[in-house]
């Protein structure tokens, strides 16, 4: 696992083996679903790590005995539609989390998101928010939900992405530098038309079987 200023890219053997799976044209839906899914699984078990936990008493079959517990209330909020993608992964590790839903819709010549959906359980000081969206590209959908979710105060802020972009991930440090981002991979750049190269097409497309 590689990690710098706040960017940890995952690279379990697993998660480069789906990779290559989900960037190949030749894969197909279901393969490319149980590709994705497997990825934000250990995508998020890596951004879970770090967060308090609670000393609790169980009683094993043979005596009782202090644990630890996961403490942090996490909020997971997938960016419709792709974002909606990782969840299945987060649910698998995080069955009790409290899920929202943001939907925003880039405009195809200049890039920016505007917003057509917004319900969110209620974040307080002591929720964990992870955000979801599997390609951070420019960074405008994401950067539009965490200047909204900041406004809580929630007690961290954490962005789970597959693909990041260099250019995304720079904007997001340069207006919240102390948000904390897992990726896959961090690819080469941006095209002209501000999808991440080599990329992997258009994942939403992909995942759900609408590519034309």
């Amino acid at each position: 696992m590689a990690s710098s200023s706040r960017v940890t890219i995952v690279d379990h053997p697993f998660v480069i083996d789906s990779l290559s799976h989900l960037r190949d044209k030749q894969t197909k839906v279901d393969k490319f679903r149980r590709h994705s899914d497997r990825i934000c699984t250990l995508l998020f078990a890596e951004a879970i790590r770090g967060l308090d936990f609670q000393t609790v008493t169980i009683e094993t079959p043979l005596k009782a005995m202090q644990t630890q517990k996961l403490a942090d209330e996490v909020v997971v909020v997938p960016v419709l539609r792709s974002g909606i993608c990782m969840l299945f992964g987060a649910l698998e590790l995080l069955p009790k989390s409290k899920i929202g839903f943001v939907g925003l819709e880039r405009d195809e010549k200049t890039a920016v998101a505007s917003e057509y959906y917004w319900k969110l359980p209620k974040i307080t000081s002591s929720s964990v928010v992870i955000v979801t969206d599997p390609m951070l590209a420019t960074g405008g959908s994401i950067l539009h939900l965490l200047r909204r979710v900041a406004q809580e105060k929630p007690k961290q802020i954490r962005v789970v992405s597959v693909i990041a972009a260099p250019e995304g991930i720079a904007a997001i440090h340069q207006e919240f530098p102390e948000v904390e981002i897992f990726v896959g991979s961090v690819d080469e750049s941006l095209n002209d038309q501000k999808y991440i190269v080599p990329g992997l097409g258009d994942y939403g497309d992909r995942y759900f079987g609408t590519v034309e």
